[in-house]
């Protein structure tokens, strides 16, 4: 397996894929899982020519589980380490929920050369936190309950997660996969529990609005209107009027989980944006 090394000793877990010399784009997962997450889009792009990579953020999956750097400034440095380890160069960066704040506050950052573009899918920027700029998030209380149920059971936190809300299997005439929900629920316990408490914290409680503002790459936003754990009103709908060179594509109907039930639809999309 391969793996990247941050400056403060921690091995980022990478699966790298396709030539070398083709366009790169690397893959940015959601909390609490795992670069496995991306399999349908990983497939899709290596399988018509492109150079895939996705890691495992520090904590998660096949990284190293260490007691700390669960912020949003180490996930993109940690993503900077990766990046630098392969010299990857006019990338397509692509992040789903956690991974999406992960992907802004990378690029926000990054070295001339090293972005061509970016995508957020059901992404979190610019906060879930209610706060006095954003008054309608969501209040500290759900996400302190999130806390204590990870605390209390996570394994059984994680299978009501993914077999109700993630993927809406919790909405009448949503046929729900078993499959599917056993695939989260492994990658989820792969990870540590330390990173993914600390975690909670950085996807709740960060706030990208200065690096929205700081990108300048085109951007696309892809969320569900149906995504009961990001919404997106208070998410993607003011993302995008935080961004230079933004747009939104709205999905009826879809849920958080929409790139792993939805891939098709989901693929093609990113691959019109891609090459466009």
């Amino acid at each position: 397996m391969a793996y990247a090394t941050t400056n403060d000793g921690v091995e980022i877990f990478y699966k790298d894929w396709g030539p070398k010399s083709a366009q790169p784009l690397m893959f940015h997962h959601g909390w609490p899982l795992s670069s496995d997450d991306w399999d349908a889009q990983l497939l899709f792009f290596v399988n018509r020519g492109y150079r895939v990579i996705a890691h495992d953020r520090r904590g998660h999956g096949r990284s190293t589980q260490g007691a700390d750097g669960h912020d949003m400034d180490h996930y993109a440095a940690d993503v900077a380490a990766v990046v630098e380890a392969l010299d990857l160069r006019n990338v397509v960066h692509i992040g789903h929920s956690t991974g999406g704040g992960e992907v802004a506050h990378y690029v926000a950052r990054a070295e001339p050369g090293r972005v061509a573009k970016a995508v957020l899918i059901g992404a979190v920027p610019p906060i879930m936190l209610k706060t006095e700029a954003y008054p309608g998030g969501l209040p500290i209380e759900v996400f302190d309950g999130f806390r204590a149920a990870l605390a209390a059971d996570r394994a059984s936190f994680y299978r009501e997660v993914a077999s109700g809300p993630f993927y809406s299997f919790n909405r009448p005439g949503v046929e729900a996969k078993p499959a599917v929900v056993d695939n989260w629920w492994r990658q989820g316990m792969m990870g540590g529990t330390k990173a993914h408490y600390d975690g909670i914290k950085a996807f709740s409680e960060t706030d990208f609005t200065d690096d929205l503002k700081a990108i300048q790459v085109p951007t696309l936003l892809m969320h569900g209107d149906d995504d009961q754990i990001v919404p997106i009103d208070n998410s993607a709908k003011l993302a995008v009027k935080l961004l230079r060179n933004g747009e939104l594509k709205i999905y009826p109907g879809f849920s958080h989980g929409m790139a792993t039930v939805n891939a098709d639809m989901i693929n093609a999309d990113l691959l019109a944006f891609i090459e466009r």
